[in-house]
């Protein structure tokens, strides 16, 4: 059975060298939806409670909100952070809260500080997809991530490979020593 939880993000992109529209920088409300699959816990009746599968792929994910999302060789990229250097906000102010840790990947790399991703491909709803189970695949059992941007969507279902240890009380993801995270409960 599969728990399914949705995000919206608001980004701003391009697509560098396209020969239409999307060529121009331009916004979009995203809908991110990820599927999670395994068996149904008996402790609380669930595959893997939604608030917990919000908090884990959010940590990652609201790099993407409310954030400028550039190729690598776009060159804007270099005019944007001269920019925010000269505004002096290159390495974050005090309003940027909203922010998860930095992370690189062969196909991102989450510049949190000043609400950028650099992406190795041309920002797609397929790429987004490629980016977030990249980001997330260790630590969720995703079985389907769908991606709608504007007019645009894609979904992409994946192998799920065994189980998870669930804690009994709450739900979550055992760590590696068989305790629960979140309120302490071991495995029996």
């Amino acid at each position: 059975m599969r728990s399914i939880t949705t995000f919206t993000i608001q980004y701003a992109h391009r697509f560098y060298n396209f020969k239409g529209e999307a060529q121009y920088l331009h916004g979009h409300t995203g809908i991110l939806t990820i599927a999670v699959e395994d068996t149904i816990n008996p402790g609380v009746n669930m595959v893997f409670p939604c608030n917990e599968i919000r908090k884990t792929a959010w940590h990652v994910i609201q790099n993407f909100d409310h954030a400028l999302i550039l190729r690598h060789d776009d060159p804007l990229l270099p005019a944007v952070l001269g920019v925010y250097e000269k505004q002096g906000i290159r390495n974050g102010a005090p309003t940027n809260q909203m922010k998860g840790p930095a992370f690189k990947t062969e196909l991102a790399t989450a510049h949190p500080d000043c609400r950028l991703v650099v992406t190795k491909e041309t920002m797609t709803v397929e790429g987004m997809i490629k980016i977030v189970y990249e980001l997330l695949k260790d630590k969720l059992n995703i079985a389907k991530i769908t991606f709608v941007s504007g007019d645009n969507s894609a979904c992409q279902e994946y192998p799920v490979k065994g189980t998870r240890d669930r804690c009994p009380c709450c739900g979550i993801a055992l760590d590696e020593n068989g305790v629960c995270p979140k309120c302490g409960c071991r495995k029996s």
